[in-house]
């Protein structure tokens, strides 16, 4: 299950793998104490990238899609976190309804649902798909590539409008596997009496990574002072740029100089660590949005000036055909991951506070500077915590790959432990928690 990695096995990874492995007590109470103080997202994936020379999360999903590319043999793991989440919330549960994403015929995105309800079915609760698509008026069969039929079917409003299920399905928990990109659906409004997770200020309409990464910035300070290392080697320096469009030119100015900042702080790193070869680039993605949509690699200001139409189209425009107004620009973190010399980076996948597996996205078209979520990656399946997978100390820093898997689960965490500060402070309804 171990894919063939080639990393930059040298530098301050090491050092940073050392440091984490010999901190596994302390840090693993730590993680203990945060999750009495907060509450984990439902679920929650994170990219992370690993340079050699640092490694941090770049993207934190509250809706994950990709559960169909974990190793089965993780299945249990992910049952056993589903139970406990499920417990939380609604501990006598009977019925799960799954809200799948409306407008995709993509076969690995109904694999994903199929593995979900899978999970879910394992922990002892029936599971149905409701369908916020206003052209699903009836069952509808939807056709997976091994053989295999789902059904998904529309949402009906209680009598007394305080409920959302089916026609003859009334959930107690409503799971959200869909990222409200186009807006909050006024079905998912006021939804007093049943469990709606994640809720509805996780998804697109209202989140920004902006926010996500603020949080971050305090969880990576923390664990800087817990395991004695720079923050900076696990967090992406960033900066937030609002009111730009990109179709009228509008706001490039603030964007060409907020980047030049942020390469010239990024360069005052590269000196302090004594990295002369390094170039320093930045990432400038929407603010709100996924399915990489939307972003661009960037090594000098001069070249925010200067887009093309084409470019300035794809930009400008993301999932369901909302507008980008305030963009984010993120410290580049090259991927020094690759397997059969294609470009890599891991993705950790968590239910609750565990973590329940992960992938590498692959991809054979796009350098290690660039964005790998886009069309033509592949996944390459992790067992992150078989038995033989548990971190062994004795062995030389970046030997083992249980070691570098372990390494991994902890970096996502600190992504996890961020979202849940984020949701906390961004909660519409505070008193809730």
């Amino acid at each position: 299950m171990v894919p063939h990695l080639v990393t930059a096995l040298t530098g301050p990874l090491l050092d940073l793998e050392k440091k984490i492995l010999e901190a596994t007590p302390a840090i693993e109470r730590w993680f203990r104490l945060e999750w009495q103080e907060h509450t984990p997202p439902f679920y929650c994936s994170v990219d992370l990238r690993n340079a050699g020379y640092k490694l941090a999360p770049v993207d934190t999903n509250l809706f994950p899609g990709g559960f169909n590319n974990l190793a089965t043999e993780m299945l249990p793991l992910a049952v056993q976190a589903a139970m406990a989440a499920i417990d939380k919330y609604c501990p006598d549960a009977r019925n799960l309804l799954l809200i799948p994403e409306s407008h995709t015929r993509n076969p690995y995105y109904w694999q994903n649902v199929q593995r979900l309800m899978q999970i879910f079915r394992q922990t002892g609760l029936h599971v149905r798909l409701g369908s916020l698509s206003p052209d699903v008026t009836q069952p509808t069969p939807l056709a997976l590539p091994d053989g295999n039929m789902l059904v998904v079917e529309p949402l009906v409003r209680s009598s007394n409008g305080r409920r959302v299920g089916l026609a003859d399905f009334d959930p107690c928990t409503i799971l959200l596997n869909n990222d409200l990109s186009a807006g909050i659906p006024s079905i998912l409004e006021n939804i007093h009496e049943q469990s709606l997770l994640p809720p509805l200020h996780a998804g697109w309409a209202i989140r920004r990574k902006s926010n996500h990464f603020k949080a971050f910035d305090e969880v990576a300070k923390k664990f800087g002072k817990l395991i004695d290392i720079d923050p900076w080697l696990v967090n992406p320096l960033h900066a937030k740029c609002g009111e730009i469009d990109f179709q009228e030119d509008v706001g490039m100015e603030c964007l060409a100089d907020s980047v030049s900042a942020l390469l010239s702080k990024i360069k005052k790193k590269y000196r302090e660590y004594g990295m002369k070869d390094q170039k320093p680039f930045v990432i400038v993605k929407p603010d709100a949005g996924t399915y990489g949509m939307g972003i661009m690699t960037v090594k000098d200001a001069s070249e925010v000036k200067d887009l093309n139409r084409k470019q300035r189209n794809k930009m400008s425009v993301i999932k369901d055909g909302v507008q980008v107004t305030d963009v984010m620009i993120q410290e580049g973190v090259p991927t020094f991951e690759s397997i059969d010399d294609k470009v890599a980076e891991p993705v950790v996948y968590m239910i609750d506070r565990y973590v329940v597996g992960g992938f590498y996205r692959v991809h054979a078209e796009r350098g290690i500077d660039q964005n790998l979520n886009a069309p033509g990656s592949q996944y390459v399946p992790l067992a992150f915590a078989q038995q033989h997978a548990v971190p062994d100390l004795k062995a030389k820093p970046g030997t083992a790959a249980p070691n570098r898997f372990y390494v991994y689960g902890v970096v996502a965490r600190l992504g996890l432990l961020a979202a849940s500060l984020e949701l906390e402070r961004t909660d519409p309804n505070p008193e809730v928690y």
